[in-house]
């Protein structure tokens, strides 16, 4: 079962609190039970266990690790059976929890001075002192101490918690995966039984009366693109309303709302619903995690806004490379798409996969080295001019390869690479077989595939089965076996790019 940030004290208000007697002589026990029957602490009554011996009652401490409170004979089975209980208590069973109150009536054999000093114990009495009013107030006291011990644990084991679910939430550098993340521990941390949902706002100032649900949790994820007034009481409503409004968290008895703003302004509410009642500790501690989340979620929009810079960047950069040998921007992003479909079919994981896709289209980089007359020319090239139209390929390398980024080094890679040929033949390092990276393969078959299906200068696109045609005759020669079968497989995939993104 997984730990919850919020796991109470107690389950509710009239929940007892236990008390373990352990003492030899069954008259102690009556006589306790008696003097204390009716105490009631914090509104909750006392629930009493009996132990008859010093091995009763750690066992018994061992099977009820949330007993409160042990009053504890010294001699029992021995002169110092009590106090060997407390130090297994302590330092097997590692509980210092339990507040311990050790009666004696016979104080000789156990001096309070060596006691408190040698045991960890937080009380000591002598029987013959403990009168009902006494016995009361050592009560009290020791469960006051409980009270606050575990109120204490109960903070770290939610801080930590929350630690360890920011961390997660910080570690999201996608919108759908962050958002998911953020819905699943809001509903771990808070223990909600119900609905947890997740509202996008585009205009905060605008008067909204509905609210788009955009995600929710695995139980409740049909409500999802429906509004959030069809599912919640007018209450809870409210509740979003406010928290829009006003630009803050809404605790409500049994639901909450909380509020963010990303890096445009734009403003989602997330709401737990059946939280059930919460302390103000426990409140602290999910406003701490709504922040973090907050902060993430501003973090995960600037990275986002970072990277698409970068990306508009390169495909600028590429657009250039293209337009100046007449060629259209599109044409680099369909090389880049159908790379991503073979590498996702050649076995990269998506990330490498999109990475390829990204990179791709930088293939051609270079040609921005080359003179127009030659880029351009309509015929064919003399050797002279062979040679610097080739330069292309280590001249993207070139200026790509310098960078730290691990794209545009992928990128720098296919520059140098993707004129290369299975058998060896291709530019400008001879490279055969796999010693050509599967990068530089893939969007080698890629550029081919998608120039001979557009219309250049020097040619008409060519129709389907001249295509087919021109790569089987090409296969183990130009291109990778492999690559050229999950092609063809895909083909009309393949093709299908070429509708989407036609040239203009």
């Amino acid at each position: 079962m997984e730990d919850t940030l919020f796991e109470p004290i107690h389950s509710s208000a009239a929940t007892p609190w236990k008390v373990l007697i352990a003492d030899d002589e069954p008259e102690v026990h009556e006589v306790t039970r008696l003097v204390l029957g009716g105490f009631r602490f914090e509104d909750r009554p006392l629930s009493f266990l009996s132990a008859y011996s010093a091995a009763e009652a750690f066992e018994l401490i061992r099977a009820q690790p949330d007993i409160a409170v042990l009053l504890l004979d010294v001699v029992m089975e021995t002169e110092h059976a009590g106090l060997e209980i407390v130090r297994r208590i302590r330092q097997e069973l590692g509980n210092h929890r339990v507040r311990i109150v050790l009666r004696t009536g016979q104080p000789g054999q156990a001096p309070e001075q060596h006691v408190i000093s040698s045991y960890d114990i937080n009380d000591y009495k002598e029987k013959t002192e403990l009168t009902a009013g006494r016995f009361q107030t050592t009560l009290f006291v020791a469960l006051r101490g409980y009270r606050d011990l575990m109120t204490i644990e109960t903070s770290k084991q939610g801080l930590e918690q929350v630690i360890d679910a920011s961390a997660e939430i910080f570690s999201q550098r996608e919108d759908s995966s962050f958002a998911a993340k953020v819905l699943k521990h809001l509903a771990r941390l808070s223990q909600a039984d119900g609905i947890t949902l997740l509202c996008r706002v585009e205009d905060a100032d605008t008067d909204q009366q509905r609210y788009p649900i955009a995600l929710s949790t695995a139980p409740h994820a049909d409500l999802v693109g429906r509004e959030a007034d069809q599912v919640l009481p007018e209450d809870h409503m409210a509740s979003l309303r406010s928290a829009l409004h006003n630009r803050s968290h809404v605790f409500g008895s049994d639901h909450y709302v909380l509020h963010f703003i990303d890096s445009n302004e734009h403003a989602s509410l997330l709401y737990i619903g059946e939280g059930g009642v919460i302390g103000e500790v426990e409140r602290k501690l999910l406003e701490v995690f709504s922040t973090n989340v907050s902060i993430a979620y501003k973090n995960l929009h600037l990275n986002q806004d970072l990277v698409d810079s970068q990306l508009e960047m390169i495909w600028l950069l590429a657009g250039a490379a293209e337009t100046r040998s007449r060629e259209t921007a599109n044409h680099v992003l369909r090389v880049g798409l159908l790379a991503e479909l073979l590498g996702r079919a050649a076995g990269l994981d998506v990330k490498a996969a999109e990475n390829l896709r990204l990179a791709a289209p930088l293939h051609d980089i270079g040609k921005i080295g080359i003179p127009d007359a030659i880029l351009n020319k309509p015929g064919s090239h003399s050797p002279e001019e062979t040679v610097i139209m080739r330069s292309h390929a280590q001249l993207g390398a070139q200026m790509l390869g310098n960078s730290k980024r691990p794209l545009l080094q992928l990128a720098s890679r296919i520059c140098l690479e993707h004129h290369e040929n299975w058998d060896g033949s291709g530019y400008p390092n001879g490279l055969q077989g796999e010693a050509i990276s599967l990068e530089g393969r893939i969007v080698a078959l890629a550029d081919v595939f998608d120039a001979l299906g557009s219309d250049r200068v020097y040619k008409a696109p060519w129709p389907r089965e001249r295509i087919r045609k021109f790569l089987i005759e090409q296969t183990s020669r130009k291109f990778d076996p492999h690559l050229i079968d999950l092609l063809f497989a895909r083909w009309d995939d393949a093709e299908a790019l070429r509708k989407q993104y036609p040239d203009t």
